[in-house]
């Protein structure tokens, strides 16, 4: 997969594109990361980016000539044709783990990082695909989402984390919590791993985890339940943990 960053501030990205499982698939050439400093694109000797807003208001506008000259420039690079191209957004729709997987399915994304009160809204209408937040709060830039999505997506690429296993696993895969973990020593300052993990019954071991984790979704995320596609073991999972639940707060 290829991933083009439209960013202000490129020098955010190479700590943590050069460190741990991001790094070694930009190695192994599972994943490119290109970043694009959007300023290379403005045309005043200045390279300035943003102006007041027509109408007046609080804030500067990212303004729409550099992005699109920088658009124009990819193009040219990939024979005329984008992937997707995503803008960073608290407008956006909410980044989930479905979306994850979407994206991951894509050959090429274009990330769009905002900046100061906006980006003007002709780039929104006529270059952008996909709107995209990470959560409902407000932050200084575009970058650190971006972050989040290529951390998220390159998790779902075959062969960046080793196992595909590992990555079905993770909470949320499948739209419940992950169940606990637990590694040497067997006992730590008086705590114990369950007796059940150190049993080698893969079976059962397998029923614990599934129920540990539809305990977890229940108590901290029960929302995600209904979502979720459970099997008829599930729901007499969750009707004993409910039952449970519901006599310990009698």
């Amino acid at each position: 997969m290829k991933i083009d960053i439209l960013t202000l501030f490129p020098e955010m990205f190479v700590s943590p594109f050069n460190a741990s499982i991001i790094k070694r698939a930009r190695e192994r050439n599972l994943i490119e990361i290109n970043t694009i400093n959007i300023r290379d694109y403005s045309r005043n000797k200045h390279h300035t980016v943003d102006d007041t807003p027509f109408g007046g208001g609080a804030g500067m506008v990212m303004m729409p000539e550099p992005l699109f000259e920088c658009f124009d420039h990819l193009k040219e690079m990939h024979g005329g044709q984008l992937g997707r191209v995503i803008m960073m957004c608290p407008q956006g729709q909410p980044f989930t783990q479905e979306y994850a997987k979407e994206l991951a399915r894509e050959e090429h994304l274009v990330l769009v990082c905002g900046h100061y009160e906006g980006i003007d809204e002709r780039v929104r209408e006529n270059l952008i695909t996909d709107e995209i937040s990470i959560g409902d709060y407000v932050l200084t830039g575009g970058e650190l989402p971006a972050m989040v999505v290529v951390d998220a997506v390159s998790r779902m690429i075959p062969g960046v984390l080793g196992e595909a296993a590992s990555a079905e696993e993770d909470s949320f895969y499948h739209g419940l919590l992950e169940y606990p973990h637990y590694t040497k020593p067997r006992e730590y300052r008086g705590l114990a791993v369950p007796d059940i993990l150190l049993s080698g019954h893969h079976e059962n071991i397998r029923r614990w985890r599934r129920r540990q984790s539809l305990l977890r979704t229940l108590e901290r995320r029960p929302e995600l339940l209904k979502g979720v596609e459970l099997s008829k073991e599930d729901k007499k999972v969750l009707r004993e943990l409910l039952e449970l639940l519901q006599g310990l707060e009698l």
